[in-house]
């Protein structure tokens, strides 16, 4: 493809995506899958290209005076030659107009505000009132993986025999992890189930359950089964664990998943019966505002009406695990969120109606099941953050209903 029409696709692409309806992640694998002819190093090119313009997309549009994305276009592009991108050839973008050339070239360099230079819609910069951790939420997310079999150094041996070259994770004692992005496609190790994708701050949240192989194990709000693929491996691949989602596509991708990590020991449940499950794990629905790293486009979806909604549900599925846990079971709440809204304010006002259920030190649990250094300020709960953890923003919370 030529340069014009490389950047027609971007164009294209962010047309959709900035109409903020659907996740830009789905956008773009529907646009290349319906453009098959698109070659490697092209569809590597654009993808980078539509990536960076989301991450810069308010300072951009502040620049540009509005969200017209072809003047955004043009303020991403002022410093290249503009005329091998616009007009060049039948595939490019309408050549640059005279007046817009006059604009470009009137442009001021104003100061950004705080919200704009951190990458952040304004009501949510000033509900998360922290610069520093805003500020690296805007980085790009080291890839991470467990491990599902095997050795942890034996399985680096093997990956970087593989061509990948990874490493340990800082804290996750099952993880491996790489600061460039890893194409899994063609990785025997992954093809024969020896590891599987998970941020380092979902491993630990599952090993913060502390699941065993007796334990009745409810996987709540379970996806595509991340989540319950991990519980399994704990316990040696013994024992069982139930799972649900309202959503119940989610849940289609676990047979497949779990034939590749080799477990089938899961049971789907489409109700809950009973009141007698030891451990009930709330993987909750979010805004995942501790995500932004992978999807920065996903703040400019959430909305105050959206969040307020999802606080709503987190507390009735809060009651749900509350109604079906036996007496001494756990519940453990998590979220992929840095809000307090739908963490610590969420527990709190849990507990508030529920004086049999305590929070458990965490402290204690870190030190049994991870060890080295707590990284945490409170005992009851965990923050994970890239600030903090260096992983995605991620909540949790093992409550003990007593």
């Amino acid at each position: 493809m030529q340069l014009g029409a490389r950047y027609r696709a971007v164009f294209e692409i962010l047309q959709e995506v900035f109409q903020d309806k659907y996740p830009a992640d789905n956008i773009i694998t529907s646009y290349m899958r319906e453009r098959k002819y698109i070659g490697s190093k092209d569809r590597r090119f654009i993808i980078e290209k539509v990536w960076d313009i989301i991450r810069h997309r308010r300072r951009l549009s502040f620049d540009a005076g509005g969200l017209d994305i072809r003047n955004m276009f043009l303020v991403y592009l002022k410093d290249e030659d503009l005329d091998l991108i616009f007009g060049a050839d039948a595939y490019a973008l309408p050549a640059v107009g005279r007046d817009e050339k006059l604009w470009l070239g009137h442009l001021k360099d104003i100061p950004y505000p705080a919200d704009v230079e951190l990458e952040c819609p304004k009501w949510l910069f000033d509900k998360v009132s922290n610069s520093s951790l805003l500020e690296t939420l805007n980085s790009t997310a080291r890839a991470d993986m467990r491990l599902n079999s095997g050795d942890r150094e034996k399985t680096l041996e093997k990956l970087r025999k593989e061509g990948l070259f990874l490493r340990s994770t800082p804290y996750s004692p099952i993880g491996i992890c790489s600061d460039e992005r890893v194409n899994l496609n063609n990785c025997v190790a992954y093809q024969n189930g020896e590891i599987d994708v998970q941020d380092e701050a979902s491993q630990l949240a599952a090993i913060l359950c502390n699941p065993l192989p007796y334990m009745k194990i409810m996987d709540y709000c379970a996806g595509a089964g991340g989540k319950t693929f991990t519980l399994l491996y704990l316990m040696n691949g013994k024992g069982k664990v139930f799972v649900h989602d309202e959503n119940v596509s989610r849940l289609s991708a676990m047979k497949e998943r779990g034939l590749r990590l080799g477990y089938t020991n899961y049971e789907i449940v489409s109700e809950l019966d009973g009141q007698d499950y030891d451990l009930f794990v709330v993987d909750a629905p979010c805004s995942g505002t501790g995500t932004w790293r992978r999807a920065p486009d996903a703040k400019y979806r959430l909305t105050p009406a959206v969040l307020d909604n999802l606080v709503k549900t987190q507390a009735e599925i809060l009651e749900t695990a509350y109604a079906h846990t036996t007496k001494g079971g756990r519940i453990v709440y998590m979220t992929c969120s840095i809000l307090a809204d739908e963490n610590q304010n969420q527990i709190q006002a849990f507990l508030k109606k529920h004086d049999d259920v305590k929070p458990l030190d965490l402290s204690v649990l870190w030190q049994e099941k991870i060890g080295g250094r707590y990284p945490f300020p409170s005992v009851d709960y965990a923050q994970f953050s890239p600030l903090v953890t260096q992983t995605d923003g991620f909540f949790v919370c093992v409550m003990q209903k007593i």
